[in-house]
């Protein structure tokens, strides 16, 4: 039978709502009974912050905690301001270490240690305690202690012992790792191997010595980068010393790869700040307005370029009518340009030195350029019969988009070694600067042709 997926419709939050003015528990539990976390989330999403509070109280700790863990941001602030402390530690009890420290960063400074102190499960407490030390956008801040491992001084017997006990611990056993006297990792331990080896076997004989680590210090991007590499649904953490502390699944980094993605997105499209629809017009306005008075400073560098050709081309209005074709090839070749090198930057796909690279993309703007410049020949030729104007614009066509293209190549790829995200190349930076050089390489060359 096929799973039907949830689809959450206008009706179904009208009946929670119903269900919860009326206090009717044992029907609205009955209704969310076989309902996936996730999907409850997204009720809760829906309700007011009393209608949702109330609902996170009724159901039980064991599915509102992963409930709470994939709340928004903002829905789940106003969510825990209206939660005990103790209720909160409840939740976390049933959470994974990396999921209740995210929640415990959220929370303000005052409440963060009352509630840790809330924890039963004192070892529980210092792990999350422990994740809080890292950066969130590292490795230490992404990965959970949930983990088996196992000792290399172990026999199978007492090894399959353990997993069993640890197992108890850990949602998903991804992978079970193998540790010294000093819990340094050594390597990681194939089922297969464990299940078809004598029992009497020490573990050092049996595990696999190669093993793919990321350190606590990691970038979250470059923890990815690895991962997807590798095709890894998890991958161990180790500290300075080479110790193993900790692992990241695959759950946790397409989270990172969203995240990252939505804001190259939103630096591609002119916005300085991670913002959402939802966010104040301040908060908005912020984040929107610097690059649009970029945009603006590029538009009065253009008028003044224009005016400086004001007298040469009076006789040669023409020129001036096609100013807004070249701008926009400038700055659409630009970004397309900047767009392929920045997705292979994210990708890791882009090898070899910046000359290299150069170099093929003058060859390929030439090539582009030559070909609509032709087409460009034609038109102008047949539209005013003079060919010199023809040829003028034509050639400007060419270079402007050849120059787009070296631009949008290197100001990326530059960034990039300078330590900046080369995402804020793909939007309105590198638009309005190919705009402003391509009207201004036009004019240049009109001028040059035609001797005026």
């Amino acid at each position: 039978m096929a799973l039907i997926p949830f689809k959450l419709t206008d009706e179904f939050v009208t009946q929670v709502q119903a269900l919860i003015d009326s206090k009717s528990d044992s029907k609205l539990l009955a209704l969310l009974d076989d309902v996936h976390y996730a999907d409850i989330a997204e009720v809760v999403e829906e309700l007011s912050l009393e209608e949702a509070t109330y609902l996170i109280k009724l159901l039980d700790s064991e599915k509102t905690s992963d409930v709470i863990a994939e709340l928004d941001d903002d829905v789940r602030e106003g969510l825990l301001e209206n939660l005990s402390d103790k209720e909160i530690a409840d939740e976390l009890q049933e959470l994974d270490t990396d999921d209740a420290a995210d929640i415990i960063g959220e929370l303000p400074e005052e409440r963060k240690e009352e509630v840790i102190s809330q924890i039963e499960d004192e070892e529980h407490a210092a792990e999350i305690v422990e994740l809080l030390r890292y950066d969130e956008d590292t490795a230490g801040g992404l990965m959970a202690k949930e983990l088996v491992r196992v000792n290399e001084n172990w026999n199978v017997l007492k090894c399959v012992k353990e997993m069993r006990a640890q197992a108890e611990e850990v949602t998903r056993v991804h992978s079970i790792y193998v540790v010294d006297d000093q819990d340094k990792l050594k390597g990681r331990l194939s089922l297969k191997d464990l299940l078809t080896t004598s029992t009497r076997a020490q573990i050092r004989d049996v595990y696999i010595p190669k093993v793919d680590y990321v350190s606590v210090h990691d970038k979250g991007e470059e923890v990815a980068k690895v991962m997807s590499k590798y095709d890894l649904e998890a991958i161990p953490v180790v500290d300075e010393m080479g110790r193993l502390v900790g692992r990241i699944t695959i759950d946790d980094i397409v989270d990172v790869i969203k995240e990252e993605a939505e804001k190259d997105y939103q630096l591609a499209a002119g916005i300085t700040q991670d913002v959402e629809a939802d966010d104040s017009i301040i908060e908005l306005t912020k984040a929107r307005l610097p690059w649009l008075f970029l945009g603006l400073i590029g538009g009065v560098g253009a008028f003044l370029i224009m005016g400086g050709f004001e007298d040469s081309f009076k006789d040669n209005a023409v020129l001036f009518f096609f100013t807004p074709l070249i701008a926009a090839m400038a700055g659409n070749v630009g970004v397309q340009s900047s767009a392929i090198i920045v997705q292979g930057l994210a990708n890791d796909d882009v090898k070899g030195s910046i000359n290299n690279r150069l170099v093929k993309e003058m060859l390929l703007a030439t090539l582009n350029g030559t070909i609509l410049a032709l087409f460009l020949f034609f038109f102008v030729w047949g539209y005013e019969k003079d060919m010199a104007k023809a040829l003028a614009i034509s050639v400007s066509l060419v270079v402007v988009i050849i120059v787009a293209g070296l631009i949008g190549t290197f100001i990326p790829l530059f960034l990039d070694k300078r330590g900046i995200d080369p995402a804020i190349a793909t939007g309105p930076f590198i638009t309005t600067s190919n705009d402003i050089f391509g009207i201004l390489i036009y004019f240049w060359i009109a001028k040059l042709i035609l001797s005026i």
